[in-house]
C-alpha cells in the first residue's frame, strides 16, 4: 500500500478525523481508538511533535495549519518539544486492548511516551 490507510471514509471526512486524533492526543496525552486508526495517527503525531523540536515560526505555521486547536499547538511547542528534545522520534506509544464488543475492532490505547 503506497502512503496511508484509507480506514473506509472519503478523503476530507479521512484528513479531518486525523486530524481531530491528533489534536485530541496532543491535548490529552492517550486516547482509546482502533489499532489502524492509531497507527495512521501516529504517523502524523510524530510529525507535529517534530515540527514543535524545529520551534521555528514555519514549522509553528504548519503546525497551525494541521491541529484544530492554538492552544494544543502552543503546548507542542512550549511543553512537548523541550520534553522530546534528546528523543530521535518514537514519541507515542500504542497499547492493545484487545476486541471491541460490537464488532471486533482491535482497540488499542495510543499515549505520549
Amino acid at each position: 500500500m503506497a502512503g496511508h490507510r484509507k480506514l473506509g471514509r472519503p478523503t476530507a471526512h479521512r484528513n479531518l478525523m486525523l486530524r481531530n486524533l491528533v489534536t485530541s492526543l496532543l491535548r490529552e496525552g492517550r486516547i482509546k481508538t482502533t489499532e489502524t486508526r492509531a497507527k495512521e495517527t501516529r504517523k502524523l503525531a510524530e510529525k507535529m511533535i517534530t515540527l514543535g523540536k524545529r520551534g521555528d515560526l514555519h514549522a509553528r505555521r504548519q503546525a497551525l495549519a494541521f491541529v484544530l486547536d492554538e492552544t494544543v499547538v502552543k503546548k507542542v511547542f512550549d511543553e512537548l518539544a523541550p520534553k522530546y528534545q534528546e528523543r530521535n522520534g518514537g514519541y507515542t506509544r500504542i497499547m492493545k486492548l484487545g476486541p471491541r464488543r460490537g464488532d471486533a475492532a482491535e482497540m488499542v490505547i495510543i499515549e505520549l511516551v
